[in-house]
Order: structure tokens, then sequence, then C-alpha cells
């Protein structure tokens, strides 16, 4: 007797996250298919194609090509000025006289 009062308490009509979350299991599928959708979202942001680790390593190789066209440019002005110097030596200086 008193195990068929025990059974005839239990409510049956409640699924067992509604008895246990107090969601309907709409409701709980829906926020963990919402939860697992935002959990790819950022995987992809961190590690995928268009990710933070490939925005960080393409500025650091635009800090390298802006050092490096400092460093073509001051050598191409120290080439250009030894040109220059090297044209005037072999320039012959001629003076017209009016």
């Amino acid at each position: 007797m008193q195990n068929e009062e025990l059974y005839e308490d239990i409510d049956t009509t409640q699924s067992i996250t509604q008895r246990y979350l107090g969601l309907s299991l709409a409701k709980f599928l829906s926020l963990v298919l919402i939860v697992l959708a935002l959990g790819i979202y950022i995987g992809v942001l961190l590690y995928g194609t268009n990710s933070l680790e490939v925005l960080f390593g393409l500025e650091d190789y635009e800090n390298y090509l802006q050092s490096e066209v400092h460093r073509l440019k001051s050598e191409n002005a120290d080439l250009q000025r030894e040109y220059f110097e090297l044209k005037e030596i072999s320039a012959p200086v001629s003076t017209k006289s009016k």
C-alpha cells in the first residue's frame, strides 16, 4: 500500500527538464542550441580564417613592411648621394664664357 501511495504522488505530466530545471523541453533545447551556436561562433572568431590570430599576424607583418620601407628609403638616399658624387667627379668641368 505504501508504494502505491508514493507512486500516486509523482506527477508524470512534467518532463525531466521541468522537474529539475523549471524549463519546458522546447525552451531547454532552444537554450542548448543557442549556447552551442554561440560557442561555435566565438570559436570561429578566435581560431578561424578571419580570427584574431590572423589579425595580429597581419599587424606584425605591416610593421615589418613599414620598417623595411624606411630602411630601403634610407639606403636609396645613400646610393643616390653616392651616384651624384661620382657623376660630379667624372663629369668634365666646362665653363663657357660669353
